[in-house]
Formats: structure tokens, C-alpha cells, sequence
């Protein structure tokens, strides 16, 4: 039997972490269980998924991801001025806030308060890793084909 790799149609269990260029962590499974993901199904950037495409079970790499492979790029364009009447008035409102919009299509899409005076408000809607080079640690823990079934022994 062949060593299962990741790729397309694989399901993928693995430990994480994803650190700042300055060591600082800012996600990781290392204390909690392991994750577990299908390639494709959109719980892992597709940046993050390529990295990793070709390990199997036992693989452990620290990976380079520039922010293009990552977050993307930090977008100027997404930080928006609003008028501060548009807030609730008891609502705080304050620098580093995370605030939850709805977009045209009523999805969630949370901004982080930049600045606040009595007419204006600043909404930054750029992740907050856009623009920032990340490590990304794994272990493969398992990697089997995304349509098996687990088998429950009796």
C-alpha cells in the first residue's frame, strides 16, 4: 500500500501553527486537539493547502508564506470613513474595536475601529494578517482519501 500525499481529494489531519516573522504565534493546535480539513473544502487559505501538497502522515515542515500566499496584501482601499451617526449612539467605540457590518449580500464582515471623532468614524475591513509574511508549522498527522469512512470497532 502506498504512502497516502496530500492533494486533491484527500482529507488531511495535522497539528499547526502560524507564527508573525517575529516568532509571535497567532493560531495554533499544538494544545488542542488536531485539525482536520478536506483540499478544497475552504477551512485552509488555498495558499496555506498548496504549501503542504505532496507531505504524508509524519511530515513536519516550517514553511515561508509571503503575504500574497497568505492574507493578501493590506488594501488602503478597504479602510473606510463612516459618519458616526450611523452608529448606535451607546455603541463604543474605539480604536482596535472589532465591529460586525453586513455586506450586499447580509454576510458577516467584521472591521476594526481605526479612529473615532464626534462626526466620523474609521473602519479598517482588512484582515488583520493582510500584509503580513507568516511561518506556517505543520505535522501530518493523517492523510487518507476524502470519501472514507472512519470504521467504528465494537
Amino acid at each position: 500500500m502506498s504512502e497516502s500525499r496530500i492533494g486533491p481529494g484527500k482529507r488531511v489531519t495535522l497539528h499547526f501553527s502560524v507564527l508573525l516573522m517575529d516568532g509571535a504565534v497567532v493560531d495554533s493546535t499544538r494544545e488542542r486537539a488536531p485539525a482536520t480539513f478536506s483540499v478544497g473544502d475552504g477551512n485552509l487559505l488555498p495558499g496555506f493547502e498548496q504549501s503542504i501538497f505532496g507531505l504524508k502522515a509524519g511530515d513536519k515542515r516550517s514553511i515561508l508564506l509571503p503575504a500574497e500566499d497568505a492574507f493578501g496584501p493590506y488594501n488602503p482601499d478597504n479602510v473606510q470613513t463612516m459618519r458616526r451617526g450611523l452608529f448606535q449612539r451607546d455603541m463604543q467605540l474605539e480604536p482596535g474595536v472589532v465591529v460586525s457590518f453586513a455586506d450586499q449580500s447580509k454576510a458577516e464582515l467584521p472591521g476594526v475601529i481605526q479612529s473615532v471623532t464626534e462626526q466620523q468614524v474609521v473602519v479598517d475591513f482588512n484582515h488583520p494578517l493582510a500584509g503580513k509574511d507568516l511561518t506556517f508549522q505543520v505535522e501530518i498527522i493523517n492523510v487518507v482519501d476524502a470519501d472514507s469512512q472512519a470504521v467504528a470497532l465494537q
